[in-house]
């Protein structure tokens, strides 16, 4: 089985949220709506996103997403935009060069230091979906599992 990374998007808020299920966003580093964290395809944290998926949405995200992804919403301390000369000089790798790195698992988010390990996107332009934000995606909500149409849904939020 190919190991992929995973996008995980909270998209409903904090009112009347289960203790347990705060939890889990806490520990996935999702504290607001419209954050976004990228994970590893372990059965550990896809047990964590069956228990929230009332609460957020994911897919596997690709490698151009995820560039795109870093140089609009990478944040370092201060809240200062991530660029690609920071990275140059912390790690004397690219942009890309570091993308191609971190899908073939050899480098993590953490590699770049100050990086926050969360971002925090908009709202997806033309909406989540017809549904709303209270449906699953499979019966055209926003919620649960969407494959690489995740990928779609972080440019619109961008």
């Amino acid at each position: 089985m190919e190991s992929k990374r995973i996008a995980v998007i909270r998209i409903r808020g904090i009112v009347h949220i289960d203790k347990r299920i705060e939890d889990t966003f806490r520990k996935l580093r999702l504290f607001r709506k419209n954050g976004c964290v990228i994970i590893n395809n372990k059965k550990d944290y896809l047990g964590m996103l069956n228990k929230i998926k009332d609460y957020s949405t994911w897919g596997e995200i690709d490698e151009e997403t995820f560039k795109s992804l870093l140089l609009k919403r990478g944040r370092l301390p201060g809240n200062k935009a991530l660029n690609e000369e920071y990275v140059k000089e912390k790690i004397k790798l690219g942009i890309d060069e570091f993308s191609k790195e971190f899908f073939e698992f050899k480098k993590e988010l953490k590699t770049i230091p100050g990086l926050k390990s969360f971002f925090r996107l908009g709202m997806p332009r033309k909406g989540f979906g017809r549904k709303g934000i209270k449906v699953p995606y499979s019966l055209g909500g926003a919620l649960g599992y969407r494959k690489e149409k995740i990928n779609e849904l972080i440019s619109r939020m961008l």
